[in-house]
């Protein structure tokens, strides 16, 4: 099934592609990481989620990456082996253009289902992530600006109240008051300082307190205990949480979205496909970018070739928005733009290719 040649371009394709992703993924990945440091340094992230939060970013952008890397490594491939004189040997020992697509095409199934495993499973695992991690850190955000300084803090229906009088950007807290009606004996704790952290798993607040009284019992009954204390902890547990509805559809998975009858979850589906379908169709249309003769244009097609790269993902935003607003009828889907590209750039180049010089040559003969 694979020839010596089959072998030698895939694995030169191999080669490129496989440095070019990691090059992409070192730039994207040293870009999030500075905006993910902007936002630890603002406070809306905390320090111990950075790199579980970046992973998740180059995960979900991980399949926006693959198709332009496979295009980039398909055309810097043929360029090389076109400017070695490698493809016109090919072409004189009967390997033609034929032979060229057949071996990229090979190297496109393995690709284009490693884009589709991060496009429809993981790239909503990744978003999902992402959004649960800021929604725990407004959540914590909220809950602990509840701590203020000079006021009182009443949680679980009035059952707990605490006082403090003073806080610290540390943390800490000084002159706390505290009582504590739970389980039917009255608490009263004061103290003169105390930590207080809030527990990231479970959300509850745990407040720990230094040197001070504790006083046990009921108001009008004669049973009181007194005591002092060095350390005494009381756990605050957070306010029950409401099912977490996904506010965007790019945590929606993929298996709901397919049988979703919403306009809008469709081009959320089609959006996903696109990223393993673009890799079929970049690599048939890298092919005839790539001049082979000396005698053709190289510098005409390179700037055919970045034309048509930055026409074919601009329009899928264009097609994905038309659909969603109606104004591209359903039957078309938005996977239309691939076609037109590829039916551009084969009548741009029609007329130079050793076809046309053909027909063109026997017309001429013929008159």
């Amino acid at each position: 099934m694979f020839g010596i040649v089959d072998r030698y371009v895939l694995r030169e394709v191999t080669k490129v592609f496989l440095a070019i992703v990691l090059t992409l993924a070192l730039i994207v990945a040293s870009m999030l990481f500075l905006r993910t440091l902007e936002e630890v340094n603002v406070g809306a992230l905390s320090v111990a989620l950075v790199f579980r939060f970046l992973g998740y970013q180059l995960v979900r952008d991980a399949s926006s990456l693959l198709p332009p890397a496979f295009f980039l490594a398909a055309l810097v491939t043929l360029s090389r082996l076109a400017r070695d004189s490698e493809l016109i040997a090919m072409h004189a020992c009967g390997l033609g253009p034929a032979r060229t697509y057949r071996a990229l095409l090979l190297l496109a199934v393995p690709v284009a289902a490693f884009t589709a495993w991060f496009a429809l499973v993981l790239q909503p695992w990744a978003a999902t992530g992402i959004q649960d991690i800021r929604m725990q850190q407004k959540e914590q955000a909220a809950q602990i600006a509840g701590l203020q300084p000079g006021r009182f803090y009443v949680e679980q229906g009035g059952e707990v109240v605490v006082y403090i009088g003073a806080m610290d950007r540390h943390r800490s807290l000084g002159d706390v008051f505290l009582l504590d009606r739970r389980g039917g004996t009255n608490r009263m704790v004061v103290s003169e300082g105390g930590v207080h952290r809030l527990d990231e798993g479970s959300g509850d607040h745990l407040v720990t307190l230094t040197s001070g009284h504790r006083f046990d019992g009921n108001p009008g009954g004669a049973a009181f205990m007194i005591g002092d204390f060095d350390a005494y902890e009381i756990r605050i547990r957070a306010k029950e949480r409401a099912a977490r509805a996904r506010s965007k559809r790019s945590t929606v998975p993929t298996s709901e979205l397919r049988i979703a009858t919403d306009l809008a979850d469709r081009v959320e589906f089609e959006h996903r496909l696109a990223a393993p379908l673009a890799i079929f169709t970049l690599a048939v249309l890298a092919i005839p970018l790539v001049a082979v003769s000396p005698r053709q244009s190289s510098t005409g097609r390179l700037a055919l070739a970045f034309l048509a790269y930055f026409s074919f993902f601009n329009l899928q935003r264009l097609a994905e928005g038309w659909l969603e607003s109606g104004l591209t009828p359903p039957w078309l889907t938005s996977q239309w733009y691939q076609l037109l590209i590829l039916g551009v750039v084969y009548l741009a180049l029609l007329p130079d290719s050793l076809w046309a010089r053909r027909v063109l040559g026997r017309w001429q003969r013929a008159d």
